[in-house]
């Protein structure tokens, strides 16, 4: 294994859960990827993923296992029904983003044209186009104020991305899929509620979790699992080559500065897009070239504990920011009403985003430069009075934070199942493909892990 990531540490959890022998190779001097949770007086953050949801079974079972292999000390928390709010600002304030149709055609997000046009979603013509983007989908099929007020900044939220840059089949598969089996959202979505579920589909409950502690107690318990024995860290000039009979070699220089090399029946890569040139020399070049020149948006997070709240509401998931507000915040979210002891009592935590494809240039800004703008935003979107200041104020830059699944995806799919089926026993996996989410990674990790038991040798 080549990563020790979230997907990384799960597929070889799972494996080594199933008696396989398992080694992991990971440049950092930690494991997690990522993930990496903080702590901060009375203060727990986040300076990678903050969540994930549960939207497949295997979430809830690897959750449930990593409970009876830590004894405990890895639990799954989801959020409480309280904090599904999700707020968009618009003008002078956050609103609250509708959950159904009702709310839809009378919230003042949406212009009085859209919300007609939302009405007759379900007889709108089916699209045509297979590389559509999320944005001229929404628009077709919703009007552009859906686009501008909801689209936009979910995808923000999700991506950091353009709604018109993401190709729907790639970036949102299943909202892709209801418009082509079923011609419609509205009449996908009823139909797909109605459909039988068995007693493993309902784990997916579609929950916002994290563990309690933070994330880290998952990424944690898993390495603790495996052992640390069975994982190098600092490993530095790290390649794979086929090696003789169908085994591969996997050569690097330990921490130390020793040239060291692990022969295997199988290697799985779950690093960015970017290092697998360097990684996989023997692959074609033009092959290569689909997959690594991937799109990767850029992220801030800069996370603010407040140790008195005010009396302000902040018992939601957080709020998103459109695009046509021309604020330099993509989102803040509100940990501290979605999970236990993320703040003292009486006060909150905040974790703001900027940066993305929108706005690259902001990580280019001073550490004094961001707490200010974060300052000011405090007091000018989240409505605390003048005389509040923070606790603390920790920024996170991430480069390469997020694969943006555009037009070149269905290139780099293809160029992936390609390397794959000419180099038996080596998988490229990672959030190159398969989606970005966390569930996305422990569900790839639960393939692979499959793949690899029922095809042993």
């Amino acid at each position: 294994m080549i990563g020790a990531g979230l997907t990384g540490l799960t597929t070889v959890y799972l494996l080594k859960r199933r008696g396989v022998d398992v080694k992991v190779v990971e440049k950092e001097r930690r494991t997690g990827g990522q993930i990496q949770t903080q702590h901060k007086n009375q203060y727990t953050y986040e300076t990678g993923p903050t969540t994930g949801s549960v939207s497949t079974p295997e979430v809830a079972e690897l959750m449930r296992d990593l409970a009876t292999a830590s004894e405990g000390a890895c639990l799954l928390e989801t959020a409480p029904d309280a904090a599904k709010r999700r707020l968009i600002w618009k003008g002078d304030r956050f609103r609250e983003l509708p959950s159904g149709l009702w709310g839809a055609v009378t919230t003042p997000l949406f212009r009085f044209s859209d919300k007609l046009h939302i009405l007759g979603e379900p007889w709108r013509k089916r699209g045509y186009d297979p590389d559509e983007s999320v944005g001229a989908l929404a628009a077709r099929r919703l009007g552009q104020s859906f686009v501008d007020y909801a689209v936009d900044p979910f995808v923000s939220g999700v991506y950091a991305g353009h709604p018109y840059q993401l190709v729907t089949r790639y970036a949102l598969p299943k909202l892709y899929a209801l418009e082509r089996d079923y011609g419609s959202f509205v009449r996908g979505a009823i139909a797909k509620a109605k459909q039988p579920k068995s007693e493993r589909d309902r784990l997916a409950t579609k929950k916002v979790f994290s563990a309690k502690g933070g994330l880290s107690h998952i990424t944690d318990a898993e390495a603790a699992y495996v052992g640390e024995q069975n994982i190098v860290l600092g490993a530095n000039e790290v390649t794979v080559c086929p090696a003789h009979e169908g085994r591969w070699a996997t050569a690097f220089t330990d921490a130390d500065g020793q040239i060291r090399r692990i022969e295997s029946r199988w290697v799985v890569t779950t690093c960015g897009a970017y290092s697998l040139p360097g990684l996989l020399p023997f692959v074609d070049r033009e092959q290569m070239s689909a997959i690594a020149t991937l799109t990767y948006a850029p992220v801030m997070e800069v996370n603010v504990g407040m140790g008195d709240t005010f009396g302000g509401d902040y018992l939601a998931f957080g709020g998103l920011v459109p695009t046509k507000e021309q604020r330099q915040v993509l989102g803040i979210l509100f940990p501290s009403a979605c999970f236990t002891g993320r703040a003292p009592e009486g006060g909150a935590l905040f974790s703001f985003f900027l940066g993305g494809v929108k706005h690259p240039e902001l990580l280019d800004k001073t550490d004094e430069e961001i707490s200010a703008l974060v300052e000011q935003e405090l007091h000018q979107m989240l409505k605390f009075p003048l005389q509040a200041h923070p606790d603390f104020i920790h920024i996170s830059r991430h480069r390469r934070a997020i694969p943006q699944y555009g037009i070149d995806s269905g290139r780099r799919f293809e160029a992936v199942a390609r390397i794959e089926r000419e180099n038996p026993g080596l998988i490229v996996a990672g959030n190159l493909r398969d989606g970005i989410g966390m569930g996305h990674r422990i569900t790839q990790a639960t393939n692979i892990s499959n793949h690899i038991i029922n095809n042993k040798e």
